[in-house]
């Protein structure tokens, strides 16, 4: 995956240290990503000054350290800080409430956590980029007229 020639910055955050793994080694063999892992909210929110390209967020986030912030409240704080940073909510729930309670929290994409995750998490990735370019050259017409 890349952007505009150059490698993405990709932050993956989630607490389950064996999927966080399986996720960093399934995009660094399939990808040209630049990736960076966070085990807690409170990690990936010290690094985003960084400005990744796409954060990858679990829902839960709890079971590193039982006072972490969750994945909706470090959506919320990713939001605050930089609102055009495209976050893809990641999560074992397969809840319909879940899903649109991120979707409210500004979500780009929610996906359940499943055989086909990481199948519907590079689409998700792809569907971002192609929406920014869109904008980008939408933008571009409307500074023309």
């Amino acid at each position: 995956m890349k952007k505009n020639d150059k490698k993405i910055l990709l932050f993956l955050v989630d607490d389950d240290a064996l999927y966080l793994k399986s996720l960093e080694i399934e995009f660094s063999e399939t990808t040209e990503s630049d990736i960076r892992t966070f085990a807690t909210g409170e990690q990936c929110l010290v690094s985003i000054s960084q400005n990744p390209d796409v954060i990858i967020l679990d829902y839960h986030l709890d079971s590193v350290d039982q006072n972490a912030i969750n994945g909706l409240e470090t959506l919320d704080r990713i939001k605050t800080i930089n609102p055009l940073i495209p976050v893809i909510m990641l999560s074992s729930q397969d809840k319909i409430e879940v899903a649109v309670n991120c979707m409210k929290h500004q979500a780009f994409d929610y996906i359940v956590k499943s055989e086909t995750a990481f199948i519907r998490l590079q689409k998700a990735i792809t569907t971002i980029f192609h929406y920014q370019k869109i904008e980008k050259a939408l933008n571009w017409y409307m500074e023309k007229i």
